[in-house]
């Protein structure tokens, strides 16, 4: 089953199943605003062994959710602006299924955050982090989830906690605080996603890049993980699970 067929990711998502023989598409759900998922007939809902891949909304995911509660399918979601009763559900949610929610199903996101993880190492702890992002017009959140994703992980390397994000800048701000993560959104055009992490230390600066060009990496990294999750057990998944991390392997409780 798909939530979101009528958007960007879910025709992705079509499209790259329409060229792997591996998956079927059961059932097409456009949520719209309200998130609903009305018109889907009985033989079309998941059972247990069933992967129901999420690109919605924040409603339409707890309606998706819902589904995989009450069928046993497994949950691949990418839907981003998530507040705490949606992650609040998501939790609830692989209490009971196997669930992989992540703000970027690229694999070349996965390396360009252990690269981070890396730099973040070797680097001294002095070094500002600024993290910027781009993306179409059309985009409903901001930051972007895979920003946030990002700032949260260099806060837990630091051992700062989230109000130490600075989203955007104006007027007479002052000196930049040591204990500070910025974040930058940029909206227009046809992005399809591209963040960039600068590390800036005396004389010198890093930059890690990622840009995806075409929403069809996405999709194939949506595949993947929905592979993964219709052999997995209950518990909270991530995209380093699916590419075998040694240092990430395994469900996850919250």
């Amino acid at each position: 089953m798909l939530y979101g067929a009528a958007g960007r990711m879910g025709k992705a998502v079509e499209d790259a199943v329409r060229t792997n023989s591996h998956f079927r598409i059961k059932a097409r759900v456009d949520t719209g605003p309200s998130g609903g998922g009305s018109g889907v007939e009985k033989s079309e809902l998941p059972v247990r062994g069933d992967v129901v891949i999420d690109f919605s909304s924040p409603s339409g995911f707890v309606a998706a959710c819902r589904v995989c509660r009450e069928t046993g399918a497994a949950l691949v979601s990418g839907t981003t602006g998530l507040g705490a009763a949606e992650e609040q559900v998501l939790r609830e949610t692989a209490a009971h299924s196997p669930v992989l929610h992540a703000t970027n199903f690229s694999l070349g996101v996965v390396v360009l955050r252990r690269a981070l993880e890396a730099a973040l190492r070797s680097l001294p702890a002095g070094w500002d982090v600024e993290i910027l992002e781009r993306h179409h017009r059309g985009k409903a959140d901001a930051p972007s989830g895979t920003a946030l994703t990002l700032a949260r992980e260099v806060a837990a390397a630091r051992g700062f906690t989230e109000e130490s994000f600075r989203n955007g800048r104006s007027g007479r701000t002052g000196a930049r605080p040591e204990r500070e993560i910025g974040i930058h959104a940029v909206r227009g055009g046809t992005w399809v996603g591209d963040h960039q992490v600068l590390l800036a230390g005396e004389g010198e600066w890093l930059e890690l890049r990622h840009v995806a060009q075409d929403r069809g990496a996405f999709a194939q990294g949506a595949l993947a993980a929905a592979n993964f999750v219709a052999g997995a057990g209950p518990g909270l998944y991530n995209l380093f699970d699916v590419i075998g991390s040694k240092t990430d392997r395994g469900p996850r409780s919250s």
